[in-house]
């Protein structure tokens, strides 16, 4: 994460766009700074109970554009992309676990856990900031992690 005046960036941006999007009528999913290539992107992950459209991903970002460049909380040049988080989205903040209780979820492990590997499906059965359960699709088998053990832990379509 790159640090300005002070501070960092993704929280910087956060406190600036969250009460944006609330003024919509969408929540503010996360916020991203970071590095693909040679190129810096700021990704602000918008969301709402009837999904997101295109309009609104315009609207926000351009009612975001001059407070950012007030704040200027970035050094150097970046791409702003306003957009959905998506069907299988990324569950990052404990709110995030919390709601999705009982979905159905993919998770790829930074190491592999024995016997299951990296990557492994299930539904998310509890949460409590530091533990993530998910059991697997048969309903026979629990299993219990750090989160800070999991590369991404992503909602699954699985059907």
């Amino acid at each position: 994460m790159a640090k300005k005046k002070g501070g960092n960036t993704v929280e910087a941006v956060t406190k600036l766009v969250q009460p944006i999007a609330e003024g919509f009528g969408l929540e503010l999913w996360d916020v991203r700074y970071l590095k693909e290539g040679a190129q810096w992107y700021l990704r602000i992950f918008i969301d709402s109970e009837n999904g997101v459209t295109i309009d609104d991903c315009e609207k926000v970002s351009r009612a975001v554009d001059a407070p950012l460049d007030e704040l200027d909380p970035i050094d150097g040049e970046y791409c702003l992309e306003v957009c959905s988080p998506g069907i299988e989205r990324e569950l990052v903040k404990d709110e995030h676990f919390l709601a999705y209780i009982g979905a159905d979820v993919m998770i790829k492990m930074i190491r592999p856990i024995e016997g299951i590997g990296k990557e492994f499906c299930g539904k998310l059965k509890a949460y409590d900031k530091s533990e993530i359960t998910i059991e697997d699709h048969s309903g026979e088998n629990e299993v219990t992690f750090n989160k800070k053990d999991a590369v991404y832990v992503k909602l699954d379509d699985f059907d």
